[in-house]
C-alpha cells in the first residue's frame, strides 16, 4: 500500500511514484488525486502530458470517469526539465508514449529534490512491457500497481485487449477500441483472434499429389 509522504525540506533528494496498471484501471484518477492533495498543501505543481494525447483534451489531463487537472503537452520527455524549473512536485500522465529519455530526465528531477509521480499502461495490448515503463518502475522508489475489472468474469483485469483491428503499439482509443481483461479472459481471447487468423488450405492442398509410377 502506498503511504504518502511530504516533501522534506532538510533532504535535498526527492523520489519517483510510478501508477501503473491497464486501460480503465484508475491509473489517471490516482495521478489526479496525489496532484491535488499537493496543491491543497501549497507546494508548487506541474503536470504533463505527450502532445498526441487528445482524447478528451488538448490540455487538461482527464480520468474516464471526467475528473480533470489542467497540464502542459509536450512533443518528448526533452522538454519537460525546463518547464519543470523550480517546482516542488511534477506529474507525468501516460508515460509509456515517451521516449526512453523520460526515465533519465524523472530521476534528474528526483535528484533536485522534486517529487515525481508518474502514471502510464505498464502494458501495451499484445502483452508486452511498454516503452519506458518497466525503467520507470524499476528505479522508482513507490510503485502502485491497479487493477481494472474484468469485462468477461468480473475478477481483476490487468490486460488492455484491443478490440479494434490494427497491430500498431501506439492507438488511442477508449471503450470502442479496448477492454480490460483478466489473465485467462485475455489469453482466450487472443486463441481466439490467432485462429481467426490462420488461414484454412482447400481439400486437394492437404491430400499429397499421388506419384506416377509409369515415370
Amino acid at each position: 500500500m502506498f503511504l504518502e509522504n511530504t516533501v522534506n525540506h532538510k533532504e535535498q533528494f526527492g523520489w519517483i511514484e510510478v501508477i501503473c496498471g491497464s486501460m480503465f484501471s484508475g491509473k489517471t484518477e490516482e495521478l489526479i488525486r496525489r496532484l491535488k492533495r499537493a496543491q491543497i498543501a501549497r507546494q508548487k505543481v506541474e503536470i504533463f502530458k505527450p502532445a498526441i494525447d487528445v482524447r478528451y483534451d488538448e490540455d487538461m489531463v482527464v480520468s474516464h470517469d471526467a475528473n480533470q487537472i489542467r497540464s502542459t503537452p509536450v512533443p518528448a520527455a526533452a522538454n519537460i526539465p525546463i518547464l519543470a524549473d523550480g517546482c516542488d512536485v511534477v506529474g507525468i500522465d501516460e508515460a509509456q508514449f515517451f521516449d526512453d529519455e523520460i526515465v533519465r530526465i524523472c530521476n534528474d528531477l528526483a535528484n533536485k529534490g522534486v517529487r515525481v509521480i508518474v502514471a502510464g499502461l505498464d502494458m501495451d495490448f499484445k502483452g508486452n512491457p511498454f516503452g519506458p515503463m518497466p525503467n520507470l518502475m524499476a528505479t522508482a522508489e513507490y510503485v502502485t500497481k491497479v487493477h481494472a475489472v474484468c469485462t468477461k468474469t468480473g475478477n481483476l483485469a490487468q490486460y488492455s485487449y484491443r478490440k479494434a483491428k490494427s497491430d500498431t503499439i501506439v492507438l488511442l482509443g477508449e471503450e470502442e477500441e479496448y477492454e480490460p481483461l483478466s489473465r485467462a479472459a485475455y489469453y482466450k481471447a487472443t486463441m481466439r483472434d490467432k485462429v481467426r487468423k490462420m488461414k484454412v488450405k482447400d481439400a486437394e492442398e492437404i491430400v499429397p499429389k499421388q506419384k506416377d509410377n509409369n515415370a
